[in-house]
C-alpha cells in the first residue's frame, strides 16, 4: 500500500524516482480505507531532507499511511522557508483536539544545551504530555529520544568527550520483542551526536526495556514495555550521504571533525559511503507501524458515538 502525503511536497518527487508508491490526498480520497494517521514533529534544521528520509522509512509496509507535519509556534526555522512551512506544516493549536495512531519526534541540533535552555522546551513538553492521551505509540529519534527520556522519566543526558559519528554495530538483547523481530543478532546503525543517555539510569525504570546497545556507541534502542513510547538514540532514517554531508560541512566550517567511523570505504572521505543499515531501518519502522501502531490502535480513534 502507498504512503499518502500532501500534494506538492518536494519529497514526493524524490520518492517516486526511487519507485516508492506514494499518493496525494485526491487519489487517497477515492479509496475506502482508513489509513494510519501519523504525525511528525520535525525539529531537524534541513526539514525537506528529513521529510524525505522519514517518508522513505515509513513506505515499506502493506499499510496505508497518512502523514502530517507539525511545527512549533515558539521557534522560527532558519533553514526552511516560511512558505514551505505554511504550506505543509500545521501548528499544535490546530491539531491538539485530534488523536493519532502514531507520532515521530525527530532529533534537533540543540543537544549541547540543557533541555530547559532550549527556546521551545515548554511547548515541546506540552506536546509530549499530550501524546500520552492522544497518540497510540510515539517514536523518538536521537535528541528527541533524550528529550523524551528526560521529560517522561527524569533520565539525564551526558556530554561525551568527543562527537560520536559513524556506523556502529549493536547487539539485539531480546529478539522475541516484536519491535526487533526479523533482525539479526547484530545490527548496524548510524549515530551523530555529542551527548548520550546511560544504561545505569535507564535500568532504574522497570517499565523501560533496553533492546539494542553497542560497545562503542552505547544505548541504541529503548522501549516502554507497553510499546507506547519508543526511543532511538541514533539515526536509522539517515540516507547514504547524510553523514558525509555533515562531515564535509564541518570541515568547511574549520571544525576539524574526525572521519565518521565504519562509513567511508578505505576511510577515504571522498569515496562513496557504504550503505549497510537500510534493511535494519526498514524492519524497525515496519515493525513499529505493524505491532505498536496498527495492532494496538482502535479503528475509531475517537470511540463510538464521539
Amino acid at each position: 500500500m502507498p504512503i499518502k502525503i500532501q500534494k506538492g511536497l518536494p519529497a514526493k518527487a524524490v520518492l517516486e524516482s526511487e519507485n516508492i508508491f506514494v499518493m496525494d490526498e485526491e487519489r487517497a480520497m477515492s479509496q475506502d480505507i482508513r489509513p494510519l494517521e501519523i504525525l511528525i514533529l520535525n525539529l531537524m534544521p534541513v526539514k525537506e531532507e528529513t521529510e524525505t528520509q522519514l517518508l522513505r522509512a515509513l513506505s515499506n509496509t502493506p499499510l496505508q499511511i497518512d502523514c502530517s507535519f507539525l511545527m512549533l509556534s515558539t521557534h522560527k526555522s532558519k533553514n526552511t522557508s516560511a512558505s514551505h512551512l505554511n504550506k505543509f506544516y500545521v501548528p499544535f493549536s490546530e491539531i491538539r483536539h485530534k488523536k493519532y495512531d502514531g507520532m515521530i519526534i525527530t532529533g534537533a541540533p540543540v543537544e549541547m544545551m540543557e533541555f530547559e535552555q532550549v527556546n521551545y522546551w515548554q511547548e515541546l513538553t506540552m506536546i509530549m504530555e499530550w501524546t500520552k492521551s492522544h497518540v497510540t505509540s510515539t517514536l523518538h529519534i536521537c535528541w528527541g529520544a533524550q528529550a523524551g527520556l528526560y521529560y517522561h522519566y527524569g533520565i539525564p543526558k551526558y556530554q561525551r568527550d568527543k562527537k560520536l559519528s559513524g556506523i556502529y554495530s549493536h547487539r539485539i538483547l531480546d529478539g522475541k520483542v516484536p519491535l526487533v523481530r526479523g533482525m539479526d543478532d547484530f545490527i548496524m546503525a548510524p549515530h551523530s551526536r555529542h551527548t548520550e543517555v546511560r544504561k545505569k539510569d535507564v535500568a532504574k525504570h522497570k517499565d523501560l526495556q533496553i533492546l539494542a546497545e553497542s560497545r562503542e556507541a552505547g544505548l541504541f534502542l529503548i522501549m516502554r514495555r507497553d510499546g507506547s513510547q519508543i526511543f532511538i538514540q541514533g539515526h536509522p532514517e539517515y540516507d547514504r550521504m547524510t553523514l558525509s554531508n555533515e562531515y564535509h560541512r564541518d570541515v568547511a566550517k574549520g571544525l576539524n571533525p574526525e572521519i565518521p567511523c565504519n562509513y567511508f570505504e578505505g576511510n577515504d572521505p571522498f569515496s562513496m559511503p557504504v550503505l549497510c543499515w537500510r534493511n535494519m531501518a526498514t524492519t524497525l519502522y515496519s515493525n513499529w507501524l505493524n505491532f505498536y501502531v496498527y495492532q494496538e490502535t482502535p479503528y475509531d480513534l475517537y470511540g463510538a458515538g464521539e
